[in-house]
């Protein structure tokens, strides 16, 4: 067990954040809520127990020495790789929104890709600590781990999470770049990537309709392009400090299920670009902080670890707040900490965890 003492700012600013999406939540969904439910805090009852779970999880894992998931990190990627193989059968995986990606369990569903986050993050250190030499080559030392990468990416797109899939591709084309891999590798590898994105959004004519909302939401106003247009609406009179705490208009059925992956429209609404500045500079500083350890830490398995980790958690709430103001396409990508789900939080809550482990050795 790790005894030493953690990074007390980056845990308080955790603990504020998630105190401050409970907070989101309630005001986003309770007109819903009470609606469909009769019961205005039914969301943010359920949020409050997996917050309340995740900071007991991110407690005990913090006590756990990282050498524990360098030990363990092919056991837990196999884990992840069943866990990703079951939910694609009928059956076993259950289908909400268009996408088989949950297991039902009671009231509450779990996502395996998004604890494969974690067990990507954690193999991926360990293949990349261990293969230093390797990795001068291009045939011998990245290609392997990427062969990894893109089964696990192919797996996701299979449900489809399109989201969650760029997220864990462009994490851990993150983590091999700080590695020391050539940059002209990164070259290739960006020009094959827009390639099989641009296959991918061809063969699946919802993923167009996306592409065609985001160039012109106007164009089907009442479908595809409904979602932006709402939180544009929502956005654009929030101005420097809002409509005030509980006065949004757009969360009276306007904005589709504003408490998951748009609720940064209605923070943008009541708090205003004060309210945006407050999100952003969370999440940087919480960035932040987890570079400070990764650049303490003398392991380099702990590096890599710490970075992924950390990147990963920003490049989600980047991809969520270009979505929400419009600068990409809608891929339904939560914002950490903030968005309604259960498992979205668990598993950002011991990423945190694990970082504080590697703060405190």
């Amino acid at each position: 067990m790790n005894k030493g003492k953690i990074d007390k700012a980056l845990f308080l600013t955790v603990f504020i954040i998630g105190i401050f999406g409970i907070v989101m939540i309630y005001s986003a969904s309770s007109i819903w809520a009470e609606y469909k439910y009769q019961d205005a805090f039914k969301f943010v009852k359920a949020q409050s127990i997996f917050f309340i779970l995740g900071l007991f999880l991110c407690y005990f894992i913090s006590k756990i020495k990282s050498e524990f998931w360098f030990k363990h990190a092919n056991k837990i990627l196999f884990i992840c790789f069943i866990l990703l193989i079951l939910v694609l059968i009928p059956g076993i995986g259950t289908i909400r929104n268009g996408s088989r990606s949950w297991f039902g369990i009671g009231g509450f569903g779990v996502q395996p890709s998004e604890f494969a986050k974690i067990g990507l993050i954690i193999f991926v250190s360990k293949y990349l600590s261990q293969n230093r030499k390797e990795l001068r080559s291009i045939k011998k030392g990245v290609l392997p781990i990427l062969g990894v990468i893109l089964l696990f990416f192919l797996l996701i797109m299979l449900e489809p999470d399109f989201g969650t899939a760029m997220v864990i591709a462009l994490t851990l084309i993150s983590l091999i770049f700080i590695s020391g891999v050539q940059l002209s590798f990164f070259v290739k590898v960006g020009l094959l990537g827009l390639s099989g994105i641009v296959l991918l959004i061809i063969i699946a004519p919802y993923r167009m309709a996306r592409i065609v909302s985001f160039l012109n939401p106007w164009s089907d106003p009442l479908g595809s392009g409904f979602q932006i247009i709402q939180s544009l609406y929502a956005i654009g009179p929030g101005g420097l400090l809002g409509q005030g705490f509980m006065n949004s208009h757009q969360k009276h059925f306007y904005l589709p299920e504003p408490q998951t992956d748009f609720i940064f429209a209605i923070i943008s609404e009541e708090f205003g670009f004060l309210g945006v500045l407050i999100v952003v500079s969370f999440f940087f500083f919480l960035f932040y902080r987890s570079v400070k350890i990764a650049l303490k830490t003398s392991q380099l398995f702990d590096k890599f670890l710490v970075f992924g980790l950390a990147i990963g958690i920003l490049i989600q709430a980047t991809l969520n707040l270009c979505v929400v103001i419009g600068l990409i396409p809608v891929t339904g990508v939560t914002l950490p900490f903030f968005s309604y789900g259960g498992s979205s939080l668990l598993v950002t809550m011991a990423s945190i965890g694990i970082i504080l482990s590697v703060s405190g050795k």
